[in-house]
């Protein structure tokens, strides 16, 4: 029987891969999970979003990935807008240039402006986990939703070759920086 007590070692090699094995957990989605499902899912997509939809280029080739960082944009512009607990606390500037940029997006990728943020964030995930996990028909099954007007192929094709969207960038800056405003108020 081997002695499960922490020692120093072990509390040393916990502390390295801890961070390293929540965050292994959250890649797939940060807007759904934050530290494999610890913490507040707002807080950890607003800190994730420079990364995530900072520069939805970086997503080039990967329509899976791009559909979850709008997945992200869509969930905080739609948080910070509706949550009873977000919208009286996050400053009205930065919920106004997420909504501007889920605009922009929504317009790159030809998704309806006036399409449920619940609707688009859902089908966008079933697009992507079937894409994931080498699935393009159902992939494109969920896309062929009235809420995308490029029609299936055509939103696989510009999710996969997104362009560097300037309020996008802008938002998840600010996405970022009012959260950790709001975690230096808490905190002092």
């Amino acid at each position: 029987m081997s002695d499960l007590r922490p020692t120093r070692l072990n509390r040393r090699r916990l502390a390295f891969a801890l961070p390293f094995a929540l965050l292994a957990g959250c890649a797939t989605d940060p807007a759904r999970l934050y530290l494999g499902g610890w913490g507040v899912s707002v807080r950890g997509a607003a800190l994730n979003a420079p990364f995530q939809f900072g520069d939805l280029s970086r997503w080039n080739g990967q329509p899976d990935r791009a559909a979850l960082a709008v997945v992200q944009l869509e969930y905080l512009a739609d948080e910070f807008s509706n949550s009873g607990y977000w919208s009286y606390r996050v400053s009205p500037l930065v919920t106004m240039q997420l909504q501007q940029a889920r605009g922009e997006v929504r317009r790159t990728l030809g998704i309806a402006g006036d399409a449920p943020p619940e609707a688009v964030m859902n089908l966008l995930r079933q697009a992507a986990y079937s894409l994931q996990n080498g699935q393009r028909g159902s992939a494109e099954a969920a896309l062929a939703s009235p809420f995308f007007s490029f029609g299936p192929a055509g939103t696989l094709r510009a999710l996969s070759s997104l362009p560097w969207l300037r309020r996008a960038a802008e938002a998840s800056g600010a996405a970022n920086a009012e959260i950790r405003r709001l975690d230096n108020e808490r905190n002092s």
